[in-house]
C-alpha cells in the first residue's frame, strides 16, 4: 500500500470511529500549504467514504491568523463534521480557540482538531491503533479518578505538584459521547480541568511544550494557588518565549488541564499534538478550560507542559488514597 492510501486508510479510520461518519454527513477540511498531503488524505477518506466534502486552504499571506476569516465562517454553515488539518503556530492559538468556540456554540456538530498534525502520525503512529482497547483502557481510568479530591503528582525529572480535582470529572477524546463534540486528531488522552484557584508545586517540563516542541533544557514552573509564579531555564530564549504566551490575558498563567496520555500507538517526535497522548507521560496546562467539566477559565490561550514517567497518587473524598500511576505505569 502507498503512502497515500495509507493516509487515507487512516484518515477515514479515524472519522469513522471517533467522529461517526456516516454518508449523510458534510466534512469541512481546514488545511494550509504545510499540511496539504495531510487535509487532502482526510477530504479523499470522506469522499471514498461517500459522504460531502469541502476543502478549504488557510490564508498564508495573514499568517498567523487572529481572527477567523469570514469565508471560514461561511463554509462551515451547512457541515456536520469540521477537520482541522494544519501547521501548529504558537502565536495561532487564540485564533483556534475561536474558531473551535464558535463552530461548537452554534449547533450540533463534529469537530477533529489536529495543528501540528503530520503524514507519519496517520502512516505509522498514534492513527493505526486498536481504538477499541484505547477506549476501554481510558475508562477504566477515569472510573479510578471517580471522587477523587487531590492529586499529587511526581515525576523523576523533578515534578512535585498537588492539584485539586474535586468534582472536575475526567473525560477522553476517543469516542463520541454527545454533540455538539470535540476530539484532537489523533486522541488518546484522559483529562480534567483543575480547580484554577488552588494547585501548590513544581512542574518541570521536560517534554514538549504547545506548539514550541520539545524542550532542549527541561523548564521549571513554580505554582502557588493556580497561577504559574516563576519560570525558570538554562534556556533564556524558552523562557522569553514562554513568558509572552502566558501573559496573552490574566488567566493565560491559570491552571487549565491535567492531562494524562493513553495511545499506544504515540511517539515522542517534538509535537505536543501527539506526545501528550504517548503512554508514560502526563501534561499540565494553563489558560482556557471552560470547554472541560467545572472549567472557568476564560482565557483566549492555552498551552501544555509535558514530563515523562508520572506517578500520580490520589486522595479521595472519604479520605483514603490510592496510586493509580506508578513512574508512567498505570495501576489498574
Amino acid at each position: 500500500m502507498s503512502k497515500l492510501k495509507k493516509m487515507i486508510s487512516s484518515a477515514q479510520k479515524a472519522m469513522i470511529f471517533v467522529m461517526n461518519l456516516n454518508k449523510n454527513d458534510v466534512v469541512l477540511v481546514i488545511t494550509d500549504n504545510f499540511t496539504k498531503m495531510v487535509g487532502e488524505a482526510f477530504y479523499e477518506a470522506a469522499i471514498e467514504y461517500g459522504s460531502a466534502a469541502k476543502l478549504y486552504f488557510l490564508p498564508e499571506k495573514s499568517r498567523p491568523l487572529i481572527d477567523v476569516p469570514k469565508e471560514m465562517r461561511e463554509l462551515v454553515k451547512g457541515a456536520t463534521i469540521v477537520i482541522n488539518v494544519f501547521k501548529g503556530i504558537p502565536e495561532e492559538t487564540p485564533f483556534r480557540i475561536k474558531w473551535v468556540k464558535s463552530v461548537l456554540s452554534t449547533r450540533s456538530i463534529r469537530v477533529g482538531h489536529g495543528p501540528g498534525i503530520t503524514k507519519s502520525m496517520l502512516i505509522d503512529g498514534p492513527m493505526n491503533i486498536d481504538y477499541e482497547l484505547m477506549v476501554k483502557n481510558a475508562e477504566t481510568m477515569i472510573k479510578g479518578f471517580e471522587n477523587a479530591k487531590i492529586a499529587q503528582i511526581k515525576a523523576p525529572g523533578g515534578t512535585n505538584i498537588e492539584l485539586y480535582i474535586e468534582d472536575r470529572t475526567f473525560s477522553n477524546d476517543a469516542k463520541i459521547t454527545k454533540e455538539p463534540y470535540f476530539s484532537n486528531l489523533p486522541c488518546g488522552e484522559i483529562w480534567c480541568g483543575p480547580i484554577e484557584s488552588k494547585g501548590e508545586g513544581i512542574i518541570v517540563c521536560d517534554g514538549s511544550i504547545g506548539d514550541i516542541g520539545k524542550v532542549r533544557k527541561p523548564l521549571k514552573i513554580v505554582v502557588k494557588s493556580g497561577q504559574i509564579i516563576t519560570i525558570q531555564s538554562e534556556d533564556q530564549k524558552l523562557v522569553e518565549k514562554i513568558e509572552e504566551l502566558i501573559n496573552l490575558d490574566e488567566q493565560a498563567r491559570v491552571i487549565g488541564e491535567l492531562g494524562i496520555g493513553l495511545n499506544p500507538g504515540a511517539k515522542l517526535r517534538g509535537i505536543l499534538l501527539e506526545d501528550e497522548k504517548a503512554i508514560q507521560t502526563a501534561h499540565i496546562a494553563f489558560g482556557n478550560n471552560t470547554d472541560m467539566v467545572g472549567g472557568q477559565n476564560k482565557s483566549i490561550t492555552h498551552r501544555d507542559f509535558l514530563f515523562y514517567k508520572p506517578t500520580i497518587k490520589v486522595t479521595f473524598k472519604d479520605g483514603s488514597k490510592k496510586i493509580l500511576m506508578n513512574n508512567g505505569d498505570f495501576c489498574y
